[in-house]
């Protein structure tokens, strides 16, 4: 159940749920569209399974010298093809869980629950994302960002939608 803190985002895609689960899911198809929009991202490990991680880098465009930021989701439930369960954060290069030096106040972990509903082809996908054993302060600076999440989604989705239809192609 979402509350105000929650940030919920739904979108829906011309393309039928096996294809948005598995390119939501296989490494090969996370890099091609998964971060900012201005960011390219390396993967450094992927166990796409409950227990699993998604270790990552992303680089910003253009290189821009030392602001690499690494992430890290901890896969919680995988129901192939209808919901994903994942505790994202920021990371080391080892893959280790750490504060984002630039908004330290941010949430530690985050719980994203994305699932997947098809109807007549077509993919509804809702995104929930919510802080867990955060402190009031990082549940404030989570909520105060909403708008911004909201945009940086909304731009890493149509990066989505863009690379699903060269999937489909």
């Amino acid at each position: 159940m979402a509350n105000a803190t929650d940030l919920v985002i739904h979108r829906t895609f011309d393309a039928p749920r096996e294809l948005v689960f598995r390119t939501m899911t296989d490494p090969e198809h996370l890099r091609h569209w998964w971060g900012p929009k201005e960011c390219t991202i390396s993967v450094v490990s992927a166990d796409v399974r409950p227990g699993g991680v998604f270790h990552y880098c992303m680089h910003p465009r253009g290189g821009v010298e030392g602001m690499d930021a690494w992430g890290r989701f901890d896969y919680r439930e995988i129901e192939p093809a209808h919901r994903i369960v994942y505790v994202n954060g920021f990371a080391d290069e080892a893959g280790n869980r750490i504060r984002y030096p630039l908004l330290p106040l941010w949430p530690l972990e985050v719980l994203n629950t994305v699932t997947l509903e098809e109807d007549g082809g077509r993919t509804h996908v809702t995104m929930h994302s919510a802080p867990i054993d955060a402190s009031e302060a990082e549940i404030a600076m989570f909520a105060a960002s909403h708008a911004s999440m909201q945009q940086g989604f909304g731009g890493m989705l149509d990066v989505y939608e863009e690379y699903l239809r060269t999937v489909q192609g």
